[in-house]
């Protein structure tokens, strides 16, 4: 059996990997997705989809699977799935690498409140305006529930489980989105305010230009902190992380 990388991803810089490492004769790639998206972009190659049950049962996997490293290019909010990952390489005994893309930058002209968390977005935001652009995704929607004095456009790729706030509009869409197409949505939908994570990458950067140039205050959640382990905010970092640990049988982690 090939020794195997397994790709945690789901975004773009995972994709991309994939796609560089599938057609080297030496090495055995398999994606993994999580499985929340109802119709995600597929990678190149092998792709298995939903949980692994833990970080135990990812530490079995591995070991059965012959996975000699893991990159995790998981969403830079994915939490969870990264904890595990920490876990269940070091149970393991496989090196593990964090493929993180770089945070969006404040340019000239932004209106930026940097918050810690949805909850405390929510709170910011009776004092920033009253129709406010939510693009945080479908999961954490509860977190503003309770401003019933504002209005909301949601737009999140699947439709989210209630509860929702209580004047909203839900809008269900996939970037890439373009400078036009984003000022055309909010002056059409009079926003205000723009609440957003800081995820980085092109996907969804519009939105940011497009609230510099209508002047809106833009709410940006941080990153959660990175765990120790060794990191890469490119791709070509990724490879050469790769070729480092020396993807070979037998020489796992010591």
């Amino acid at each position: 059996m090939k020794p195997g990388v397994l790709i945690l991803g789901g975004t773009g810089e995972a994709r991309a990997l994939a796609a560089a490492l599938v057609h080297r004769p030496d090495v055995r790639v398999v994606s993994s997705l999580a499985g929340r998206v109802s119709d995600p972009r597929l990678p190149e190659g092998e792709v298995r989809v939903g949980g692994f049950g833990g970080p135990g049962r990812l530490a079995s996997w591995l070991r059965d699977q012959g996975i000699h490293a893991v990159v995790d290019a998981t969403h830079p909010f994915a939490e969870r799935i990264t904890a595990s990952a920490v876990r269940a390489t070091a149970e393991a005994e496989i090196p593990l690498l964090i493929l993180r893309r770089s945070g969006w930058r404040q340019e000239a002209g932004d209106d930026w409140h940097w918050v810690s968390s949805l909850e405390d977005a929510a709170r910011s935001l009776p004092a920033l305006g009253r129709r406010v652009f939510l693009t945080t995704g479908r999961q954490g929607l509860p977190a503003f529930t309770g401003l019933d004095d504002l209005w909301f456009l949601i737009r999140t790729v699947d439709p989210p489980e209630p509860p929702l706030p209580r004047h909203c509009h839900l809008l269900l869409d996939r970037g890439p989105y373009t400078l036009e197409g984003e000022l055309s949505l909010m002056r059409a939908h009079r926003v205000d305010t723009l609440v957003t994570k800081d995820s980085g990458g092109t996907m969804t950067r519009a939105k940011l230009a497009a609230a510099r140039q209508l002047g809106l205050p833009v709410v940006v959640v941080r990153r959660p902190p990175l765990p120790e382990a060794p990191t890469a905010v490119t791709v070509h970092e990724a490879l050469v992380w790769l070729n480092d640990v020396r993807i070979n049988p037998g020489n796992r982690m010591e």
